[in-house]
């Protein structure tokens, strides 16, 4: 028997009563009206990751009428205020038991957790048949990307990846302005981000000491699919983006909000060839690698190869402080701390991360670019795109269908620090490197026991 939508049935519901009974007087929380969503279009929400970011997505799609069913976090005290703020909503700890448990009251997942959770959570949702929003990158591993892209598609579930710049203003005109030709051929782009040092440490190696669990936390959960190893703060809460077993560095963590628009702007596809440079003690090395935290700084080189009448593009990446020489045109003002910089045949342009409003030297484009007429629809908002697609609306343009491969682009560079100096060769069709083959083993790891995608 086919299907029915609760939409469906509702509306169905609704016109039966209303031939039998014209006079039913129903009340205005049900037809919905300004400030009041109806049960029809409410998304029921069971988020993963209480804390943090995961917290703010589950804030904000609540905020756009969706309902807060089912709330997970690994640790109580992370997640007590959102617990405190939807009492209402039922508490697990294992993402594992809140997706079975809670199948058939909820639609939709939000997953807001470490890197290395994302996979494994935002799978378990879409093989449930649940719509799911997932956090930047997508994915701990460029295999689990592939996966994870390939399996929404199947289910035929709304996805959308927390990117928030890709729903901008300014990416629009960024994609508008570069594909007018106002900068000309761009065959040059630069992107950084001042993330890692700043916001949290790199170069380390593992802790000795082994510090008492808090007892608001479950360890055992917290670590998921990777490989057992004792408790130390010096993980979590947030730390952990500066560890290999956890994070994905300084590209994994802004990549998807600064690389984003370059890939999407010059439609660059898979690169060819990637190779980084790396420092651990302030000198760029090429051969030092330390296996358990993520570089001090890096530079990463990435080249695409031609797209019809495109032509080839290297982007450089930097984090850990460095960035690329200013472009003379800026006269000793500053570039963000954060962002792109691309160089065309005619001229450059920049913009911050997060999809930053464009800015064109030398000023004189300015007046070529307001002559661009803008092509691109405009978003209703990063968050609105994806609730709207839950309730059968048009698909996120952030979607898997577009962030999956994205982040298959960010977490190739992250593979390359572990082979710094070593121009790797990319097999995208295969997901294999071609000139090195020990890493490969890197593009996936092994789970622990009692998680699969």
């Amino acid at each position: 028997m086919p299907r029915t939508s609760r939409r469906k049935f509702l509306a169905a519901s609704a016109a039966a009563a209303s031939s039998a009974f014209s006079f039913t007087i129903v009340p205005r929380h049900v037809l919905g009206g300004p400030g009041q969503t109806p049960p029809s279009e409410r998304v029921n929400i069971g988020g993963v990751g209480a804390g943090g970011m995961g917290g703010g997505d589950i804030s904000t799609v609540a905020k756009l009428g969706c309902n807060v069913v089912a709330l997970c976090d690994v640790d109580e005290q992370r997640g007590a205020g959102l617990f405190n703020a939807f009492p209402k909503a039922k508490r697990y700890k294992d993402f594992r038991e809140m997706v079975d448990k809670e199948a058939k009251n909820i639609d939709a997942v939000t997953v807001g957790t470490p890197d290395h959770i994302h996979a494994v959570a935002s799978m378990a949702a879409i093989k449930a048949g649940k719509h799911v929003y997932t956090q930047k990158p997508l994915t701990h591993t460029i295999v689990e990307a592939r996966e994870l892209t390939k399996a929404a598609a199947k289910a035929k579930v709304m996805t959308s990846m927390g990117n928030q710049g890709h729903a901008s203003e300014g990416s629009r005109l960024t994609n508008e302005w570069i594909q007018a030709g106002v900068i000309g051929e761009v065959r040059e782009v630069h992107c950084w981000s001042d993330r890692a040092g700043r916001l949290w440490k790199q170069g380390l190696g593992r802790p000795a000491d082994s510090p008492p669990i808090p007892k608001t936390l479950d360890w055992d959960l917290w670590l998921g699919p990777v490989k057992e190893r004792p408790y130390n703060p010096a993980y979590c809460p947030f730390a952990w983006r500066g560890w290999w077993d956890f994070g994905t560095g300084a590209m994994g963590d802004m990549g998807c909000h600064i690389v984003d628009h370059p890939i999407w702007a010059l439609n660059l596809g898979a690169p060819t060839f990637v190779e980084s440079r790396v420092t651990h003690d302030g000198t760029l090395l090429g051969d030092k690698i330390n296996n358990e935290m993520f570089p001090i700084a890096a530079i990463i080189y990435y080249d695409f190869p031609a797209r019809g009448n495109m032509p080839p593009v290297r982007l450089t990446w930097y984090d850990g402080g460095l960035m690329p020489p200013a472009p003379p045109e800026l006269r000793g003002q500053k570039l963000p701390d954060n962002g792109v910089l691309y160089i065309g045949s005619k001229g450059k342009m920049y913009h911050g991360s997060h999809g930053g409003m464009p800015q064109l030297l030398p000023g004189e484009l300015h007046d070529a670019a307001m002559k661009v007429p803008k092509t691109m629809e405009r978003s209703p908002g990063h968050y609105e795109e994806w609730v709207n697609a839950c309730r059968g609306g048009k698909t996120p343009v952030a979607s898997y269908s577009y962030s999956g491969p994205m982040t298959e682009i960010v977490l190739l560079g992250v593979l390359s620090l572990r082979a710094p100096g070593t121009r790797l060769e990319w097999d995208s069709e295969n997901m294999k490197i071609k000139n090195a083959l020990e890493l490969n083993q890197f593009t996936h790891i092994e789970y622990r026991k009692g998680y699969s995608l």
